[in-house]
């Protein structure tokens, strides 16, 4: 099996990735809070654990790759202080059921992922399929005398965990001595924790909250970091392999997530934690308030006034691709620009291999040891910490070995049926299968159908509408509406999107 390094935020450190179970790999990450759509960091961290997951496969691993799904408990502000669940604020906005809410977005996510190329998780749990599991976790959080009770609320106590254990802030870097100096003034409206570290593991319900089960402390429901404690170790054990998340979860909730985890089991949970960096725009933080923000369906379809035309989902994939995943990235009109063109040269490569003539005999030659040796270099690329920029960088070298052929650079003797089968492994095996990106139109033909389909109904419409039918033309719209397709009338005709 080949060595695979990665960057342990536990450690601080690069480490050869080592499974628990030989040629076995259990890996979690943290999924979205399905109360609006997912935004384009998501996407980015999303992506990188894609790559990883298509790589430990590809070099021979059995992967159980588990992603959630959170559709109760994740308040207001991402802390406890608030009693409104952000699912239910939105149900209450938009007078819908929460569990409304819940299928909306999760829908609308799992579209994004799709037209991404993201492969699907092992299981997908949800939060709310899984309450057996947090209460029993709760229970045994209390009996190891890590939280305590007050009226009707569960909180875990970090000071003294963090005293007994001597393991909060492992992945946050807090220390203890900075803990013991947050006083007690910091509390604020959250008077019934001991310590503002304390953080909630069950919350009792107000009588307006719509999402509460009963217990023998309360009628409520989980906290926000319980769920991926109780999810990981049902479906990975209390002791497994990686876990993974965007850099603003190492505090609070991955470094909760591993206080529960040894509060409860013994265990932290994962041996390594991978982080994922921010996603910038334009050189700041998205901010809706600020109007520096963007939605996938807004940078595919080019409806937005940040950027200049429209960039299909692989072109985004690529671009993401081309910086190592623990570095900063910058989402800029000219650098998908730049990065699109790169893309175009890749699939016009990849075109031009199943026109190229092979000699029939598997000799080698020069150039299919330098083909070769790429392919090597890019896996080891990958293998050191998923250094996704050395890899594409190899992918173009290879993209100039096939243009040197086209133009006759190259020996017609050394362009045989083994260089053939290299330029497949590079382009199917490699770039399609482990990058993840779709080169030709048969790849996007899904998306192909959908567009022709969509516009015979808007064309439809359109006529209905010339012919004065009314009844037929609002039935089109209210039927698209009810599947969460959004219908624009503009000067130049109709548009759609997905909500």
């Amino acid at each position: 099996m080949r060595e695979i390094s990665l960057y342990n935020t536990l450690t601080a450190n690069k480490e050869l990735f080592i499974p628990l179970v030989p040629e076995h790999v259990g890996m979690y990450v943290c999924g979205p809070t399905v109360y609006s759509d997912v935004h384009l960091g998501n996407c980015r961290t999303f992506t990188s654990f894609d790559l990883l997951y298509r790589f430990l496969l590809y070099v021979g691993y059995k992967v159980r790759y588990v992603r959630n799904i959170t559709d109760v408990g994740h308040l207001e502000g991402d802390a406890d202080t608030g009693r409104e669940d952000k699912i239910e604020k939105k149900a209450r906005l938009e007078h819908l059921e929460p569990m409304e809410i819940v299928q909306r977005y999760t829908n609308s996510f799992h579209q994004v992922m799709k037209s991404l190329n993201i492969a699907d998780p092992s299981i997908e749990p949800t939060a709310t399929g899984h309450l057996l599991e947090q209460i029993k976790m709760v229970k045994e959080i209390v009996e190891a005398g890590f939280a305590y009770e007050v009226n009707g609320s569960i909180y875990f106590d970090t000071l003294k965990y963090a005293e007994v254990t001597g393991r909060y802030g492992i992945v946050s870097g807090r220390k203890l001595e900075d803990l013991k100096a947050e006083s007690r003034d910091n509390l604020k409206n959250q008077s019934e924790k001991k310590h503002p570290s304390d953080f909630a593991i069950w919350i009792k319900a107000g009588p307006n909250h719509l999402m509460k089960w009963d217990t023998e402390w309360s009628t409520g429901f989980p906290g926000w970091h319980l769920e991926c404690s109780a999810m990981s170790s049902k479906y990975l054990g209390t002791t497994f392999d990686i876990h993974g998340g965007g850099q603003d979860l190492k505090f609070p909730h991955h470094e909760n997530e591993i206080a529960q985890n040894v509060a409860a089991c013994g265990e932290s949970g994962a041996r390594y934690w991978l982080h994922t960096n921010m996603l910038l725009l334009n050189g700041k933080k998205m901010s809706k308030s600020e109007g520096n923000s963007i939605l996938p369906h807004e940078l595919f379809s080019g409806e937005n006034q940040l950027f200049s035309s429209a960039f299909t989902p692989m072109e985004v994939r690529f671009y993401m691709l081309q910086s190592h995943y623990r570095s900063t990235l910058d989402l800029t009109d000219d650098g998908l620009s730049a990065s699109a063109k790169g893309f175009k040269r890749i699939k016009e490569a990849y075109t031009q291999i199943h026109s190229l003539t092979y000699i029939a005999n598997r000799e080698n030659s020069n150039a299919n040891e330098r083909l070769t040796a790429i392919l090597i270099q890019m896996e080891n690329d990958l293998a050191d910490d998923l250094n996704s920029p050395k890899a594409i960088a190899g992918l173009f070298e290879v993209v100039g070995i096939i243009n040197n052929i086209l133009a006759r650079h190259v020996s017609e003797a050394e362009v045989n049926e083994l260089t053939r089968d290299i330029l497949y492994r590079i382009f199917e095996g490699f770039t399609i299968g482990v990058l993840g990106l779709k080169l030709s139109e048969a790849d996007n033909s899904m998306q192909n159908q959908v567009d022709n389909l969509m516009n015979l109904v808007l064309d439809l419409r359109a006529s209905a509408r010339e012919n004065k039918d009314w009844t037929t033309s609002d039935l089109i719209r209210q039927k698209l509406d009810k599947m969460d397709i959004q219908v624009k009338d503009g000067k130049e005709g109709a548009t759609w999107t997905f909500k």
